[in-house]
C-alpha cells in the first residue's frame, strides 16, 4: 500500500511503467476502471487483451471499450498514438447474444496511408466465443506525415432497431522509404534511356574513381596532419624564445595548456547537463551550477547583469510581500527611463543588511536563471540595481496574485466557506501553462532544477508564470534539507537519480512537474511530509510513491505516476504532458 492511504487505481508499489508513455493516461485510466465487477448475465465485449496493451505501451492491464454491454466512452474519447514500428493492432471480441456489426476505416491522408485492412468480413455477427480480430496499418512510404485514422465499428442487436456507433480513433507517423538505386550495369538493357555510357566500361571506370578517391583523401589527411605538426613545432619554438628558463617539461605542460583550458568546467561533482545556453534576444543566459557558486566572487556576478542595471532613483519600494532570514521580495514601482510619468508595477528582491557576501551572490547568480528568455510561462529579470554602497535590487515584471504556493494555500483556507473559489477545471490550467513553460526550457536545453509551486507567480487571470529559484532557500526553508554535505535542496521534488548522483535533465524536471502537480491538486500541501529527508532515496528506490490526493481524478493522478517512473527514459517529455492535460482539460470542460 502506498503511505498516507490505499493504493491507487491501475498504480501498485514499484510499478514500472513502458515505453509508450504518448497514450499512458488513456490506458491507465481505462486499465483502473477495468476491474470493476462483472454483471451476472455478460454481454458484449470489446477490448484489447493485456498482451496486445503491453505490446504496444508496455503496461500489464486489460483495455476494455465495451464491457459487459457497457460502453466506456471515456477511453473512446481519446486519440491513441500509435508506433510508428507498429502495423498492426488485435482487438478482442465476443458476445453472448446475437449482434451484428458493420466495419469501416477513413484516414485522413490517402497518400501516407493506405486503407486499413482486416482479416474479418466487414460486417457479419459479433463471435460467440472469444475472438481475436486484426487491423492492419499499411504506410504508402511516399512522403513524411502524420496521419489520423478512424476505425468505426457500427453494432446492434437483430431485435432491436438502435445501432451504436464505436469510433477508435489513432494517429501514426509515416515516414517516406529512401530508395536507394542499385545499378547492375551488365544485366541492364543497353537500349535503356537511364544508361548513356558503355556498360562494359562501367567496372573500370567505377574502380579508378575509387582509386583516385582514395589517394586524395589521404593525401588530404597527410597534409593536414603534416600542417597541424608544423604549427605545433613553430608555438613550441616561439615559447622558448620568449622564456629561456622554461624546460622541456614546462614547454609539455604548455603545449598541454588548451586543451585544460577547455575542460576545466567539467567538474567531477557536476553532471553533465550543464549546458551553455544562449538566447535568441542576444542576452547570454548565465548558468551557474550550485558547486560552482563558491567560485563566483560578487563582482563577477555583478558583471554578469550590468548591461541590464539601471539607477537606484527609478525604483519605489512598497509593501514587503515575503520576508525570510536574510532575504525580502517588495510591491515596488519602476518609473520609466524616457518618461517619469510613467510607472509600472515590479516584483523587487533583495536583501537585508545581515545577509552575507555569498548569499547576495547566490541571489544575482540564481535570478539569472531564466535571463534572455522569452515564452508567456516565464518570468525572468528585467533590471538589477547594483550601485555601490547599495544592497543589490532584482527587478521582475509584478503579477498581483504573487506566489502559487501561497495563493493555493489560501484557497485553502477559503475552501470551507466558498467551495467553489477555485475549481478543479482552473488547477488543470495552471498545470498545463507549467508544463508549456517548462517544454519551452527543455527545447532550449535549459534545465530548472527547483520546479515547485514556490517558484511560481500567478495574477488575477489566473496566468501562471515560472520564476528562478532566487531566495527560495530563504523564504521556504522548510521545502529544503542539507544531507550532510552543507548545500540546501528541494530533496522532496528531487528525482531518484538526482537525489543519489547528483544527476540533472529535463526527465528529472518532469518528476519535479509530477510533484507540482500533486501541490495544486492538494492546493499548496508538502509532499513526503511524513517521511525523513535521508530516507527519501531509499523510500523511493523501494517503489514508494505520494498517495493520490482526495478528489483527485485518476487522470491526473495517472499523470504523476508516469512523471515519477525511476527510469527517466521512462518518463513522458514535457510537450506529451501538455497534449495530455490539454485533453483532460477540455474533457471537463464538456461536462461545465
Amino acid at each position: 500500500m502506498l503511505p498516507g492511504g490505499p493504493d491507487p487505481p491501475g498504480w501498485s508499489r514499484g510499478t514500472v511503467l513502458g515505453p509508450g508513455l504518448w497514450s499512458f493516461v488513456f490506458l491507465l485510466v481505462s486499465a483502473a476502471r477495468a476491474h470493476t465487477a462483472a454483471l451476472s448475465e455478460p454481454g458484449l465485449n470489446v477490448y484489447m487483451s493485456e498482451e496486445e496493451v503491453r505490446r504496444l505501451i508496455g503496461l500489464d492491464a486489460e483495455l476494455y471499450y465495451v464491457r459487459n454491454d457497457i460502453v466506456n466512452h471515456y477511453a473512446l474519447s481519446f486519440n491513441l498514438l500509435v508506433p510508428s514500428e507498429t502495423n498492426s493492432l488485435h482487438f478482442s471480441w465476443h458476445s453472448k447474444s446475437k449482434v451484428e456489426y458493420k466495419l469501416g476505416f477513413q484516414v485522413d491522408n490517402s497518400l501516407a496511408m493506405d486503407i486499413p485492412q482486416t482479416n474479418v468480413s466487414l460486417q457479419g455477427d459479433v463471435p460467440r466465443s472469444l475472438s481475436v480480430f486484426r487491423v492492419d496499418l499499411s504506410c504508402s512510404g511516399k512522403m513524411d506525415s502524420e496521419v489520423m485514422l478512424l476505425m468505426q465499428l457500427n453494432i446492434s442487436i437483430s431485435s432491436a432497431k438502435n445501432i451504436t456507433v464505436l469510433n477508435f480513433k489513432r494517429r501514426k507517423m509515416c515516414y517516406r522509404k529512401i530508395e536507394q538505386e542499385v545499378k547492375v550495369p551488365i544485366s541492364l538493357d543497353r537500349n535503356s534511356t537511364r544508361i548513356h555510357f558503355d556498360p562494359v566500361n562501367v567496372a573500370p571506370t567505377t574502380s579508378t574513381r575509387v582509386f583516385y578517391i582514395s589517394v586524395g583523401v589521404c593525401c588530404a589527411v597527410i597534409f593536414l596532419v603534416a600542417i597541424i605538426l608544423a604549427v605545433l613545432h613553430l608555438h613550441s619554438m616561439k615559447r622558448g624564445e620568449l622564456d629561456d628558463s622554461m624546460t622541456d617539461s614546462s614547454s609539455s605542460q604548455g603545449l598541454s595548456q588548451p586543451s585544460t583550458q577547455t575542460t576545466q568546467y567539467l567538474r567531477a561533482d557536476t553532471p553533465n547537463n550543464a549546458t551553455p545556453v544562449t538566447s535568441s534576444s542576444g542576452y547570454p543566459t548565465l548558468r551557474i551550477e550550485k558547486n560552482d557558486l563558491k567560485s563566483v566572487t560578487l563582482l563577477e556576478a555583478k558583471a554578469k547583469v550590468k548591461d541590464i542595471a539601471i539607477s537606484r532613483e527609478r525604483v519605489t519600494l512598497k509593501d514587503v510581500l515575503q520576508e525570510g532570514t536574510f532575504g525580502r521580495i517588495f510591491h515596488g514601482i519602476l518609473v520609466d527611463e524616457k518618461d517619469p510619468n510613467k510607472e509600472k508595477q515590479v516584483f523587487v528582491k533583495t536583501v537585508k543588511d545581515q545577509a552575507s557576501e555569498v548569499q547576495v551572490t547566490m541571489m544575482l547568480t540564481e535570478s539569472c536563471k531564466l535571463r534572455g528568455l522569452h515564452h508567456r510561462n516565464l518570468l525572468p529579470i528585467s533590471h538589477v540595481c547594483i550601485e555601490d554602497g547599495e544592497k543589490p535590487m532584482v527587478l521582475l515584471p509584478f503579477m498581483n496574485w504573487g506566489n502559487l504556493k501561497l495563493f493555493l494555500r489560501q484557497c485553502k483556507l477559503v475552501e470551507a466557506n466558498n467551495p467553489q473559489a477555485i475549481s478543479q477545471q482552473d488547477l488543470v490550467h495552471m498545470a498545463i501553462q507549467i508544463a508549456c513553460g517548462m517544454s519551452y526550457l527543455a527545447r532550449r536545453e535549459v534545465i530548472h532544477k527547483d520546479l515547485a509551486a514556490r517558484n511560481c507567480v500567478i495574477d488575477e487571470s489566473l496566468q501562471v508564470k515560472i520564476t528562478d529559484n532566487a531566495l527560495a532557500r530563504d523564504l521556504f526553508p522548510m521545502d529544503y534539507h542539507c544531507l550532510g554535505d552543507n548545500e540546501n535542496r528541494p530533496v522532496r521534488w528531487m528525482a531518484l537519480e538526482s537525489l543519489v548522483n547528483k544527476e540533472f535533465s529535463s526527465a528529472g524536471d518532469v518528476w519535479a512537474f509530477g510533484v507540482t502537480l500533486w501541490e495544486l491538486m492538494t492546493l499548496g500541501q508538502t509532499p513526503y511530509v511524513d517521511i525523513d529527508p535521508f530516507e527519501m532515496a531509499a523510500y523511493l528506490k523501494d517503489g514508494y510513491r505520494i498517495a493520490q490526493p482526495i478528489n483527485c481524478p485518476d487522470e491526473l493522478f495517472a499523470v504523476m505516476a508516469c512523471c515519477w517512473a525511476l527510469d527517466p527514459e521512462e518518463r513522458p517529455k514535457f510537450q506529451q504532458l501538455v497534449q495530455c492535460l490539454t485533453e483532460f482539460h477540455a474533457a471537463l470542460g464538456a461536462y461545465v
